[in-house]
């Protein structure tokens, strides 16, 4: 009888599939990927893969869903833990940076592929996660949209148009994952110094590191 693979052991499963793909994406490229590509980097069946992903973009979709989702949450359990919104962006940005080497991969794959969620998909699995990466990429907006519409009423930030400004924020901070490499020949350190001072100076929030009540 075979042996029966538990909750655990499935989700690791599924995360290493999800790993391989997102690495093979970056040094190869998602339009020259394939599933055997795959199966050979992790050295399984065609049956182990096709368990829990339809397709290449079935696993594109689920890891752009996934690094939207964490995003999301993030944001929010800071900016929610933060009455002052000033310190709050300030938190925001901190966080941004604060990445491993591997949410640094995902923040790539993202910025690259996001695109992607835009077309329609005929399997139905790929489908409601092509629908819950769209539906996470508008929720992230949304969140961000609000903080700074509040900021704005309280008088933390200059007022202009919220979501303008949350697209300029979050469209500042995407720009470095077009060419940041973590190669170490440029300390992240450094990136997030020089890009946290401009995504604050966007937002209207002085620089000497004070925040107006």
């Amino acid at each position: 009888m075979p042996r029966t693979v538990n909750v655990v052991e499935q989700a690791a499963r599924r995360d290493a599939i999800l790993d391989a793909a997102q690495r093979l994406i970056l040094s190869n490229g998602y339009e020259r990927l394939t599933v055997q590509d795959i199966l050979n980097d992790l050295q399984i069946s065609k049956g182990a893969f096709y368990h829990y992903f339809d397709s290449k973009q079935h696993c594109l979709y689920v890891i752009l869903g996934d690094a939207l989702s964490e995003l999301h949450e993030r944001f929010d359990a800071i900016t929610a833990g933060q009455a002052n919104p000033q310190l709050a962006l300030r938190a925001v940005c901190d966080d941004c940076f604060a990445l491993s080497e591997h949410e640094v991969l995902r923040n790539r794959v993202l910025v690259s592929e996001q695109a992607l969620l835009t077309g329609e998909s005929s399997s139905q699995r790929e489908e409601q996660a092509r629908l819950t990466g769209r539906e996470q990429t508008r929720a992230l907006e949304i969140s961000w949209t609000r903080f700074l519409e509040d900021a704005m009423r309280q008088g933390a930030i200059p007022e202009r148009d919220p979501r303008m400004l949350a697209r300029a924020i979050l469209g500042l901070y995407n720009s470095i994952w077009h060419w940041y490499r973590p190669d170490h020949t440029l300390r992240l350190a450094t990136i997030a110094e020089f890009f946290t001072a401009r995504m604050l100076a966007v937002a209207g929030v002085p620089p000497d590191g004070t925040a107006s009540v």
